[in-house]
């Protein structure tokens, strides 16, 4: 299967036509934002305007939001491409700049997700003369919002709703007076795509992502962290750590008290059921952390790289991270952000942590 569900064709309904002499006319920069639900062509359209527009002598932007299903690599992160010739698809881009989501469902990541779209577009218009936004297809129950806010934070100058019935409708009609929206007709030729196809593609991606990965032994502490609590607060002493390790029947391998709360890392020492008040305490399996995905991010906030956690050993703050990164790359970092999907590097997704979770 090729890693890529969406290609390059001009063998495309006539509306798309409309939309080309439209996106021509209009004054530039602009920004099109790209809306429909899972499967309906969002990225084959991406392509096909993108390729046209470009043979047209513009200067084009992608801006890859849709993070579950990314044609330009790595997932769980936000991309900027500027294309600089004509392309079969979104794999063949090669990012300018990336943010980091760190997860592969837009759930709980609403904030990345708006913030990381608004800030790339805002660099792809220092560039670009047509800005093409290829979103998630989450557009049903909280979806909605997630578009409206982004819609309400891009400002797009044109929205491109991709529609098999009115699905979109409750998305649009907020903006009905204020932005240019054309209503397209899913192409007869999409091809759905299964949970599981969705996931091999994805483990393909992973996979090609990380192919080349060594791995480093970073001091945490020359390191913003971001993206968790860990590291919150202050450490708990050593009674509280006694007490709650004969409580619990568990080795405490790190614990912060953060606000009156108790953040634990533990490992069971046997199995009894135990009654937690997550109020009080919250606690993550030693374990969890290891394969979780992490961001590497440069003194802009943006996103150079992803990376493996491996290994951390709190006493020492020193962590083992696997990344495709070099070691020239690896001396911009300035932050290291926590991800919520766990994934190895042969591209196996291992599951998703809560985002309260850590």
């Amino acid at each position: 299967m090729s890693m890529n569900k969406a290609r390059y064709t001009q063998e495309v309904p006539e509306d798309r036509k409309e939309l080309l002499n439209a996106l021509n006319e209009h004054k530039k920069p602009v920004k099109i934002m790209i809306l429909g639900g899972v499967d309906t062509g969002k990225t084959t359209l991406a392509t096909f305007l993108a390729n046209e527009l470009l043979s047209s002598g513009f200067r084009i932007a992608i801006i890859d939001s849709d993070i579950g299903q990314k044609g330009i690599l790595p997932p769980a992160t936000i991309s900027l491409g500027f294309p600089e010739g004509l392309f079969e698809s979104f794999g063949e881009i090669k990012a300018y700049k990336h943010y980091f989501v760190g997860s592969i469902t837009p759930n709980q990541f609403f904030g990345e997700m708006i913030a990381g779209v608004k800030l790339l577009t805002d660099e792809a218009e220092k560039k670009a003369d047509i800005i093409i936004i290829d979103t998630t297809g989450m557009i049903s129950g909280a979806g909605v919002e997630l578009k409206r806010m982004k819609i309400e934070t891009v400002k797009p100058d044109v929205i491109v709703a991709l529609q098999k019935e009115n699905e979109l409708e409750p998305i649009l009609k907020p903006f009905e007076e204020k932005t240019q929206i054309f209503r397209l007709e899913v192409s007869k030729k999409v091809r759905k795509f299964s949970r599981e196809e969705r996931r091999e593609i994805r483990k393909e991606k992973w996979k090609k992502y990380f192919r080349d990965s060594k791995s480093y032994t970073v001091n945490l502490n020359h390191f913003i962290i971001s993206g968790t609590q860990l590291f919150q607060g202050e450490d708990i002493n050593e009674n509280e750590k006694s007490l709650l390790e004969a409580l619990f029947k568990w080795l405490i391998i790190h614990g912060r008290k953060i606000g009156g709360k108790y953040l634990i890392v533990k490992v069971d020492t046997s199995n009894i059921p135990r009654q937690v008040d997550k109020n009080v305490l919250q606690y993550i399996d030693f374990e969890k952390l290891s394969n979780l995905l992490l961001g590497m991010i440069d003194k802009d906030g943006f996103c150079v790289g992803l990376g493996i956690l491996k290994f951390v050993n709190f006493r020492d703050m020193k962590a083992e991270i696997l990344t495709p990164l070099d070691e020239e790359t690896i001396k911009e970092i300035r932050e290291i952000r926590f991800g919520r999907v766990r994934v190895r590097e042969d591209g196996e997704e291992l599951g998703l942590l809560d985002r309260n979770a850590l």
